[in-house]
């Protein structure tokens, strides 16, 4: 495997199951030429979800996070592909829907801005997690077992790499 070809994590967050949005949004990374080594539901577990956002625990917003992402299942994928962390990012789009571009997967389906869910009382739903390019092993290690990933060749490789 060549040095830029890399896996990384991605959740399709309970809002994106609830919405019915797992195909449209998997399609779009496979598209994009990105292979899925690893793909499971998992209702996510007070104890998960602190390994997973360690470094906000202790944060305000924190409860709020984990009572979100405990609202549902979530879809949990590991891609491999070229800079997978880093283009997977761009596909995903930046965190608000409001400042993400229509081509996006949050500009496409993002349903509600930071400053409404604020408004409201509620906690901001954006659909999709993706790893930072620093953080995707330890969050595939997090989520996965070894033996649930998985090493095939798909016939757009050569095409895409």
């Amino acid at each position: 495997m060549s040095e830029h070809v890399e896996r990384t994590f991605v959740a399709l967050k309970p809002d994106a199951v609830k919405r019915g949005l797992v195909g449209k949004i998997t399609a779009r990374f496979e598209e994009a030429g990105f292979k899925i080594c690893g793909m499971k539901m998992v209702q996510a577990t007070d104890q998960l979800l602190e390994k997973h956002y360690k470094e906000h625990v202790d944060k305000p917003f924190y409860d709020g996070l984990a009572e979100y992402m405990k609202q549902g299942p979530i879809v949990a994928i590991v891609l491999e592909g070229v800079h997978a962390a880093k283009n997977l990012r761009k596909i995903v789009g930046e965190t608000d829907a409001t400042e993400a571009h229509p081509a996006t997967v949050r500009g496409q389906f993002g349903h509600m801005s930071m400053e409404h869910a604020d408004s409201a009382g509620r906690h901001y739903k954006n659909l999709v997690h993706a790893s930072e390019p620093e953080e995707a092993e330890r969050e595939i290690e997090i989520w996965f077992d070894e033996d649930e990933l998985y090493d095939y060749q798909t016939a757009q490789e050569n095409e895409v790499r």
